[in-house]
């Protein structure tokens, strides 16, 4: 299944998962005017398509002890399949590490970072992430207040919506 099979129920169906992935299919089914059954189905072929990756909780960050947000740029010292593979591996078995992305710029990496406190944060940098193989430099950004955090893609910009 591509976007362009997804029809109009597809597409509301999908926006209401994206704001609570706890609806039960009645629900939804209220939503988009489709019996429960035919609810399930269509989720069930969203799925198999690939197009729903996971449902998750999302937790407020400070509200469970993890007071600061940095986003961190990472350069590496050399560039190549292997290179990135390594620094790749070692960057998703680090817990703090919520988001990764190759980028394109100055910097070869992009990274979003939970920590505790500052401390936490400072820590973290030294003692694991530059010490990383091949990381030549890191530049951060402390959050100092959120503006905006969704999880919501625009689906009202596709066709069908």
């Amino acid at each position: 299944m591509t976007v362009l099979d997804l029809d109009k129920i597809d597409l509301q169906l999908l926006a209401a998962l994206q704001h609570d992935g706890h609806a039960t299919n009645p629900q939804l089914g209220e939503r988009v005017h489709l019996s429960a059954s035919q609810v399930s189905r269509r989720i069930q072929r969203l799925q198999e398509a690939g197009l729903i990756d996971r449902c998750v909780t999302l937790l407020r960050p400070a509200k469970v002890g993890l007071t600061v947000t940095a986003f961190t740029r990472v350069s590496l010292q050399r560039h190549g399949e292997a290179h990135n593979d390594a620094f790749d591996r070692a960057v998703a078995a680090m817990p703090e590490v919520l988001e990764c992305y190759s980028v394109t710029g100055p910097y070869d990496y992009q990274l979003r970072i939970v920590a505790a406190d500052l401390e936490a944060f400072a820590q973290f940098m030294m003692h694991r992430l530059m010490r990383v193989p091949g990381v030549r430099s890191v530049e951060s950004s402390v959050v100092l207040q959120e503006i905006k955090r969704t999880t919501e893609l625009p689906l009202e910009q596709l066709k069908g919506s």
